[in-house]
Formats: C-alpha cells, sequence, structure tokens
C-alpha cells in the first residue's frame, strides 16, 4: 500500500470533476485539490504568467509529499507540459490523455474546445497532427464557458446556457464535427448542452476522464494504491463559493473543511 496523497489542481472548481473519477475508479486514494480561483481565470494570461503559475502550483502540491499530480487545467497543460514532465513526481497533464483519447475514436472530423490560451498555443493541434494526421481538425476557444460554469450555470435546460453553447459551437455543427475533445475540465459540466447542440451522434472525450484514467493506470502499474479515501481542498479564493459550487463538480458532498492559500505572488506580467 502507498497512503501518499494524489493532488489535483486547476485555475478553479473545474478540477473537482476529475476528482470525481478518481474517485470512482480508486474509492481509497487520499486525494488533495487546489483550487486556484484567487487568479482565475488563466485563459487570458500571459504565457510568461502561465509557466510561472504552474511551478508554483506544482511547488504547491509536491509539499503533501504526493506520489502523483494532475494538472487539471488544458491552459497549463498545452503552455506548460515541459514543466510537468521536468516534475520529480509523476504529473499528469489533460492535453496529451485526452487528445490520444480523440485521435484513437477514429474518427475523420474532429473537435476541440478550450481555453483562448490554449487554443492559441497550438499544442492540441500539433498532438492531434501528430497521431490523426488524415483528420480535419477545428479548433475553437471557448472563453464564455469557464465563467459561465463558475457562476453555477450549467444545467442544459439553462437559455443561458443553451444560448452560449450555440454561439461558440455553431462552426464545429456546421462542420459536422464527429468527436469533440473537451479539452477544459469544467466543460464536463456542460457536456448535456453541448451533446443536445451538436447531436447524439457526436462523440464528447472529457480531458478530466482522460487524465483520471491514465492517472490510474499510473498507480495500478506501480502497485501504488492507497486504503484511505480522505479529500482535502485548498483554495486561493472564497471558501465560500467553494463550498458553494464544489458539490456540483464532485457529485457528492465534501468530505472535509475547505482551506484558505493566499495567492502567490505573480513577478512576470
Amino acid at each position: 500500500m502507498d497512503n501518499r496523497p494524489v493532488c489535483v489542481f486547476d485555475s478553479g472548481l473545474g478540477g473537482l470533476t476529475a476528482v470525481r473519477i478518481l474517485r470512482k475508479l480508486m474509492p481509497n486514494e487520499n486525494i488533495v485539490y487546489f483550487g486556484d480561483t484567487g487568479r482565475m481565470p488563466y485563459g487570458g494570461r500571459s504565457a510568461a504568467q502561465i509557466r510561472l503559475i504552474a511551478q508554483q502550483n506544482l511547488d504547491f502540491a509536491q509539499s503533501f509529499g504526493v506520489k502523483a499530480i494532475i494538472a487539471a487545467c488544458g491552459t497549463i497543460s498545452s503552455n506548460a507540459a515541459d514543466l510537468l514532465l521536468a516534475c520529480p513526481v509523476k504529473t499528469v497533464g489533460v492535453l496529451a490523455p485526452g487528445v490520444r483519447e480523440l485521435a484513437q475514436t477514429g474518427k475523420k472530423r474532429l473537435g476541440v474546445i478550450a481555453t483562448a490560451t490554449s487554443i492559441k498555443s497550438g499544442s492540441f493541434q500539433r498532438e492531434l497532427s501528430a497521431l490523426a494526421p488524415d483528420a480535419e481538425v477545428c479548433a475553437l476557444a471557448c472563453p464564455d464557458f469557464v465563467p459561465m460554469i463558475e457562476s453555477g450555470r450549467y444545467l442544459p435546460s439553462d437559455p443561458e446556457v443553451r444560448a452560449t453553447v450555440a454561439r461558440s459551437l455553431s462552426e464545429l455543427k456546421e462542420r459536422k464535427t464527429e468527436a469533440l475533445l473537451l479539452g477544459c475540465t469544467h466543460y464536463g459540466l456542460i457536456a448535456d448542452a453541448i451533446r443536445d447542440f451538436l447531436g447524439d451522434e457526436v462523440e464528447l472525450i472529457g480531458a478530466a476522464d482522460a487524465a483520471a484514467r491514465e492517472l490510474c493506470a499510473y498507480i495500478e502499474g506501480a502497485s501504488a494504491f492507497g486504503d484511505g479515501g480522505s479529500e482535502e481542498y485548498y483554495t486561493s479564493g472564497s471558501i465560500a463559493d467553494f463550498e458553494a459550487l464544489a458539490p456540483l463538480m464532485l457529485g457528492y458532498e465534501l468530505k472535509s473543511a475547505v482551506n484558505h492559500v493566499p495567492p502567490f505572488p505573480l513577478e512576470v506580467l
């Protein structure tokens, strides 16, 4: 047994969807979650700031003596993949696992949606070109999704959600996209609304789900299963907001109190 925790971090609460999947796949693992809500969103920040944030979050995660980390943020995964790879603790981003699963669908008209900075980096597109060179890829930035979801609006019956999805994804529908990667962990919360708009025949791949599955495979391969099942939560923003929205992301009630961490300084502008 290896009861060292797994740490999951994200810019906000979207990474809790990865925690939800981990809990289903490995119910006895101890998990630490850090939601950097005091500095979100990452999607509009410079590449230099994102890389600094990535290193700070990795350092914070390692301070818990973890055995593995999920960087549950498409923006970090697409702009600081080298930092994740260089981390001395096994670290899984959401870009590579999600892209692999998208390519493995065998579909020829593929889509990727993520934050503006993620799409601008071209990382998703390059990875897909390497794994599915014959596919037609449409990559779209969806800057309105994260603020909408973090405000608690995600139900497919919500007119604002439906309108935002339709406005943001109209190009994917016009291109008759066959499989779509939800390249930001938040987007899984509006998967039903996306499916309603694009049609049930479009295969959706969740970045958080793919990352959780890859981490589980690593822990299984290393025979490093835990026998605890505890959860600790940290946020650099409002504890009240975290407590209000986290159960929606997790699908169950919080297992412990939420701890506040002052936002780490950003010297790089």
